[in-house]
C-alpha cells in the first residue's frame, strides 16, 4: 500500500483539504470530551455517505442523500419544509434537555476528577480522533526481510510480496471515512493505526448504559455512608442496651466483629466504583496494512482433547495477519504423540506457520507447570529460523482467538513503548443456561478490569494476552513460585515501570470447565495462586518487584490479596448468625421502641441504597450476572477458606500444603453431569458431590441454620414476657427475621451445588455450539452459543430478592406505627 496515495484518497473521501488538516478535525470526527456522540459515528458512515464541498458562495454543503435527492426536487429542500412553531418549540425543548442533561453529566465527571486522588490513564497516548488513521515508528522491530514465520519457505519476504489475507469484517467494515492529520510520517516501513471508535467497548456499553453508569461515584458514596450510619447505630444501641440490662451481650458482639471484617474487602472493592466516572478513555483500535510486526503466538495445552487443541490452532492460524509475520507454536506438556500428528499434518497441508513443541521433563526436576512450559517455549522461539519475534501472544488450549486478535490488541501497545502487555476479557461459548455455578467471568471482565484498566493497573487475565517481549525478558521471563503465573507476570511488569492495557473487546472464546470437581479445582488454584504472588510481592507494599508501582498499582494488589484472605471471615459471618440464635442471643439489641424504629429505618436505606448501587454498578456485566456472582461468593467460601487455610496457615505437621481442591472420588468422565445422554444415576451424582466434593460442609450449614432459626422461633413463641402479639413480632423481628434476613440468603446459595447435582443443565455437545468452515475446518463460536440462556431459574432467584426487599419495605412502614 502506497502511504501517498493512502493520504490521498484518505483526505479526498473527507472532503478535508490536505493543507488544512493540521490541528484540525474531519467531518466525522468529534472533539475527545463528547464521548457519547463519537459512539455513533461508525452507524451514520453506514447509513450515509458523507462528504463535505465548498459550494459556489464559499459555504460548506454536506452531500447527504437527503440533499441530493435535494437537488432534482425542489420541493424536498429544507426551505420547502420548515417544521410548524409547535414542533419547533417541542424540538428545541428537546434538545435543552438533552444539553442540560450533558452539562450535568459533565459536570459531576469534573468534580469527581478533583476529588479522585488515583490517576486516570486515558489509553490514548497519540491523542487519535475517531477514524484518524496514523503512523508509528518501526524503529527497533524485526523488518519483513529479517522475519519469516513460514516453515516450508526459505526466501525472506518483502513489503511487496507479503501474502494478504482475507478482510476481517469487523477491522474493515465499519470504518469509511478514515482521515489523516498532516505531518505524518510516510515512512514505508512504519505501522499504520486508525481509532474505530471513542471507546473499545463501544457495542457492549450503549450510550443510555454509560450515561447511568456515571452514577455510580455519587452511589457508591451514599451507599458507604448510609451502611456506616446503620452500623454505628448498632454498635451505639448495643452499648445502650448493656448499660441498661447490666450485662454484656457477647453473641451480639462477635455478630457486629465479623460483619465487621467481612465488610472491610467489600467495601474496598465498592471504592473501586468511585472510579468509574473515569469512564475509560481507551479507544478501540485496529493496525491496518500488511507492514506488521513479527508475533510468537503459544497456544500451552497438557492433557486436553485433541480436537479441542486443534480447533485453537487453526483459529489462530486463520487471524487477519500476514502469515509471514506470525508463528503459532502448540506447546504440549502432555506429550500427545496424537495431537503432535495431527498438528504437523495441519502444517503441511494448510498453515505452514504452525509449529509443534513438547518440552522434556525429568525426574526431581521442577518443570512449574504452565510458567515453565512459557518459558520453554520462549526459548524455543528464539532457537527457530528468523529468531525471536517482538512479540509474544499466548492462547489457552480451549480459547479461539477472532480474526481480528491482533490486530486489535497490536496498536495499544504500538502506540505507547512503554506498554508490556495488552490483554482482551475471556469469554465463553459453552455457558450452561442460567450459569449455575457463576462459571463465566463477566463480573471481573466488565467492571473490575476495565476500572482498573482506567487507573493503569491492567492485569493479565491468562489467555489471549500479547507481550513485549523485551519487557518479558526485564523481568526475566513467567515467574515461577506462584499457580496464578498470569498475575504474577503482569504485576511483576507494572512493579518494573512498564504499562499494561486491558482491551475490552470481545476477541477470543473458550470454554468453561464442564464439571462441578473440575470448576472448584480451576477456582481454589486461582485463589492460592493470588495470595502466593501477594507473598512473592510482599502484598505489593514494598520491595525491589514493586518499586515502580504507583499508588493504585499498590492499592488493587494489596484489596485483592486480601479479598482472598478474608474469605474466612465471610464462612464465619454464614455461621455466626444461627449460633447467636440458637444460644438464644438478640441479633439486634436495643435499648427502647425508639430506638428500634431508628435501626429500622437506618437498615432499610442501606439496603435499598444497596439495591441501586447493585443495579447501576452491573450494568457492563448484567444484572443477574452480578446477583449470580454474589451467590457464588457465599457458596465457595468454604472451598477458598479451606484452601487458604491450609496452604498459608497450617504448618505442615497438621496437614499444611499446596491445598488445590482435588476430589477424592469419581472424575467428569465417570458423571458425564451435562450430557443428558451419558449422565451418571441421580445418586451417583449425590455421592460425588457431597462426599467426594466436600458439599456435606453446605448440607452441614443448611440443617444448622434452618434448625437454629426453628429453635428462636419455638423460644420467641413460648416466652412469657411475649405476652402480646406486638411484642412477639417485635421479638421475632429482632431475632430471627431481622430485613435483610441473611440466613435464608446463604441456605439459598449453599443449596446452589446440591441442587446442580439434582439438577444439572442439559448442555449442547461442543462441536454444535460452532460454526465450522467446510473447507478450511476452521471453527467459530456462533453468536448464540456467545450468549448465556436464561431461564425460570434466574427468575426465580430474582423473585427472591422483590421478596426480601418487599419484606424490607413493609417493616419499614411498619415502624411509624408501632
Amino acid at each position: 500500500m502506497d502511504p501517498r496515495s493512502l493520504r490521498k484518497s484518505s483526505t479526498k473521501s473527507s472532503g478535508v483539504n490536505p493543507s488544512d488538516t493540521e490541528g484540525r478535525l474531519s467531518p466525522v470526527q468529534d472533539v475527545e470530551g463528547s464521548s457519547s456522540d463519537q459512539d455513533e459515528v461508525p452507524e451514520l458512515q453506514k447509513s450515509a455517505s458523507i462528504e463535505k464541498k465548498e459550494t459556489n458562495a464559499g459555504s460548506v454543503y454536506w452531500n447527504h442523500p437527503f440533499n441530493r435527492g435535494a437537488e432534482q426536487d425542489p420541493s424536498m429542500r429544507i426551505e420547502g419544509r420548515r417544521p410548524s412553531d409547535a414542533r419547533r418549540k417541542m424540538s428545541t425543548a428537546a434538545r435543552r434537555a438533552s444539553n442540560a442533561a450533558r452539562r450535568a453529566s459533565t459536570a459531576i465527571v469534573e468534580t469527581a476528577y478533583k476529588l479522585d486522588p488515583l490517576t486516570v490513564t486515558t489509553g490514548n497516548p497519540l491523542n487519535l480522533g475517531v477514524n484518524e488513521i496514523r503512523r508509528v515508528s518501526s524503529v527497533g522491530y524485526t523488518a519483513p526481510g529479517q522475519f519469516n514465520a513460514r516453515r516450508f519457505s526459505t526466501l525472506a519476504p518483502s513489503i511487496e510480496s507479503i501474502e494478504k489475507p482475507a478482510p476481517s469484517l469487523s477491522t474493515h467494515s465499519s470504518v469509511t471515512v478514515p482521515y489523516v492529520r498532516q505531518g505524518m510520517s510516510e515512512k514505508q516501513e512504519d505501522y499504520i493505526i486508525q481509532r474505530l471508535a471513542a471507546h473499545d467497548d463501544v457495542e457492549s456499553l450503549s450510550r443510555t448504559k454509560r450515561f447511568l453508569y456515571r452514577l455510580c461515584p455519587v452511589l457508591v458514596v451514599v451507599t458507604i455512608a448510609a451502611y456506616w450510619i446503620y452500623f454505628a447505630l448498632r454498635v451505639r444501641f448495643t452499648r445502650d442496651a448493656e448499660k441498661a440490662a447490666h450485662k454484656t451481650y457477647w453473641m451480639a458482639w462477635a455478630f457486629i466483629l465479623v460483619e465487621l471484617f467481612v465488610s472491610i474487602p467489600m467495601l474496598l472493592h465498592r471504592l473501586w466504583g468511585w472510579h468509574v466516572v473515569g469512564l475509560r478513555k481507551r479507544p478501540k483500535l485496529r493496525l491496518i496494512g500488511d507492514n506488521v510486526p513479527s508475533v510468537d503466538v503459544v497456544i500451552t495445552c497438557c492433557g486436553e482433547d485433541d480436537d479441542l487443541v486443534l480447533d485453537t490452532a487453526k483459529a489462530a492460524c486463520n487471524i487477519d495477519y500476514p502469515r509471514e509475520r506470525f508463528r503459532v507454536l502448540v506447546c504440549d506438556d502432555g506429550k500427545s504423540k496424537t495431537l503432535q500428528e495431527m498438528i504437523e499434518r495441519t502444517a503441511e497441508t494448510q498453515f505452514d506457520n504452525l509449529y509443534y513443541r513438547s518440552r522434556p521433563k525429568y525426574p526431581g526436576v521442577p518443570h512449574h507447570f504452565k510458567a515453565g512450559n512459557l518459558n520453554d517455549a520462549l526459548e524455543e522461539t528464539a532457537r527457530l529460523p528468523g529468531g525471536a519475534a517482538n512479540f509474544f501472544a499466548a492462547l489457552d488450549a480451549d480459547m479461539i482467538p477472532m480474526r481480528d486478535w491482533l490486530r486489535a490488541l497490536l496498536p495499544h501497545m504500538l502506540q505507547d513503548p512503554k506498554c508490556s502487555m495488552a490483554c482482551p476479557p475471556q469469554l465463553f461459548y459453552n455457558v450452561p443456561p442460567d450459569d449455575p455455578l457463576c462459571q463465566s467471568l463477566d463480573t471481573f471482565v466488565h467492571i473490575s478490569e476495565p476500572i482498573k484498566d482506567s487507573m493503569g493497573v491492567a492485569w493479565c487475565t491468562g489467555s489471549g494476552y500479547v507481550l513485549r517481549r523485551a519487557a518479558l525478558q526485564s523481568i526475566g521471563g513467567f515467574p515461577t513460585g506462584s499457580l496464578a503465573e498470569d498475575v504474577c507476570c503482569s504485576s511483576m511488569l507494572l512493579g518494573s515501570g512498564w504499562h499494561t492495557a486491558f482491551v475490552h473487546e470481545p476477541l477470543q472464546f473458550g470454554t468453561v470447565p464442564d464439571s462441578l470437581t473440575s470448576h472448584l479445582k480451576q477456582r481454589t488454584r486461582w485463589t492460592i495462586g493470588t495470595v502466593q504472588t501477594s507473598f512473592k510481592l510482599r502484598f505489593s507494599l514494598y520491595g525491589p518487584l514493586v518499586k515502580h508501582m504507583t499508588f493504585p498499582q499498590r492499592l488493587c494488589g494489596f484489596v485483592y490479596t486480601v479479598s482472598s484472605l478474608f474469605t474466612i471471615f465471610l464462612v464465619l459471618s454464614m455461621f455466626t448468625a444461627p449460633i447467636v440464635l440458637v444460644s438464644g442471643g438478640n441479633l439486634v439489641p436495643y435499648r427502647s421502641i425508639n430506638q428500634l424504629k431508628w435501626l429500622i429505618r437506618a437498615n432499610f436505606l442501606s439496603s435499598m441504597l444497596n439495591r441501586v448501587n447493585e443495579f447501576i454498578s452491573y450494568l457492563p456485566s448484567g444484572y443477574r450476572t452480578g446477583q449470580r456472582d454474589a451467590r457464588a461468593m457465599m457458596w465457595m467460601a468454604p472451598f477458598h477458606a479451606i484452601s487458604v487455610i491450609r496452604t498459608f496457615l497450617l504448618p505442615k505437621w497438621l496437614g499444611g500444603k499446596v491445598a488445590v481442591f482435588t476430589s477424592s472420588g469419581s472424575q467428569k468422565a465417570e458423571l458425564n453431569e451435562r450430557d443428558p445422554h451419558l449422565r451418571a444415576p441421580l445418586w451417583r451424582r449425590l455421592k460425588v458431590t457431597i462426599w467426594d466434593c466436600q458439599c456435606y460442609l453446605h448440607l452441614i450449614y443448611i440443617m444448622f441454620a434452618i434448625a437454629a432459626v426453628a429453635v428462636s422461633m419455638y423460644w420467641n413463641l413460648t416466652d412469657d414476657k411475649n405476652n402480646t402479639t406486638k411484642k412477639t413480632l417485635i421479638s421475632l423481628l429482632t431475632h430471627a427475621y431481622w430485613p435483610p434476613i441473611i440466613w435464608l440468603s446463604c441456605i439459598l446459595s449453599c443449596w446452589i451445588p446440591i441442587n446442580y447435582a439434582i439438577f444439572p443443565p442439559d448442555c449442547p455437545d461442543r462441536q454444535d455450539l460452532l460454526v465450522r468452515d467446510p473447507d478450511t475446518g476452521v471453527a467459530y463460536p456462533s453468536e448464540e452459543s456467545k450468549k448465556t440462556k436464561i431461564t425460570w431459574a434466574s427468575y426465580a432467584w430474582e423473585a427472591e430478592y422483590t421478596l426480601i426487599t418487599i419484606y424490607g419495605v413493609v417493616v419499614f412502614i411498619l415502624s411509624f406505627w408501632f
